[in-house]
């Protein structure tokens, strides 16, 4: 997996303990970019932290249900710091490129603001470059379009038409607004078709209005 300036290619290179940054119905994918808004205190520090060490930094769902018996999510993603700008007043605006997902094994003890916990990395996101097929990209495009069309937003369709499958489906995955347990099952799921198929039967749902998003999993 490239991210930046850095592969990762396998497990020694990827750390066995991580800063975690909790934000809800925010989903970064392998591959992907995710852009973020850096303003509390705690997290300007782990941005500086993660800048001086490895730029390497683990998003993560908090709880959004009773039936999670923990205080986040399980599963996350591991994220590379690829681009980050000061704004003059505090603030860093910054963007992670996804690595791989990781699941959270246990805290670790720290002096800092912020926590940090042990991860087992999920490998074979490493070369998920290669998991392009399987998918009903018609079908896919099909239920975006739709989607589109039923909120009156437009979507740049020669970009869409040029994009990889693995491209397409994690790029409409992070991007779409559902709740957090809509994007918790995509981030979940074991491969791309069945990310693809999540997406396209959570889509289909949304537009026959048959439930509210955020509750559409629960």
């Amino acid at each position: 997996m490239q991210a930046g300036n850095a592969r990762y290619l396998k497990q020694g290179d990827l750390p066995e303990t991580i800063p975690i940054f909790p934000l809800s119905g925010a989903l970064l994918l392998p591959g992907g970019q995710l852009p973020l808004n850096i303003f509390e205190p705690r997290y300007l520090m782990m941005f500086d932290d993660a800048l001086a060490h490895n730029r390497l930094i683990g998003m993560v769902q908090p709880s959004y249900s009773e039936q999670i018996h923990s205080e986040f999510c399980q599963v996350g993603c591991l994220g590379r710091i690829t681009s980050i700008a000061e704004t003059g007043d505090g603030r860093y605006i910054t963007s992670l490129t996804g690595i791989c997902r990781y699941r959270l094994i246990e805290e670790v003890a720290s002096h800092k603001p912020y926590r940090n916990f042990r991860i087992a990395p999920f490998i074979s996101d490493l070369t998920l470059a290669s998991e392009d097929g399987g998918i009903d990209r018609q079908a896919l495009l099909a239920a975006f379009r739709a989607y589109l069309d039923a909120n009156k937003l437009e979507a740049d369709w020669d970009s869409v038409e040029r994009a990889s499958n693995m491209t397409l489906v994690n790029s409409v995955s992070m991007m779409s607004p559902f709740g957090p347990a809509e994007k918790q099952a995509l981030l979940e799921a074991p491969d791309l078709k069945t990310r693809a198929e999540t997406l396209i039967a959570i889509t289909e749902i949304v537009i026959a209005g048959g439930d509210d998003s955020d509750t559409v999993l629960q």
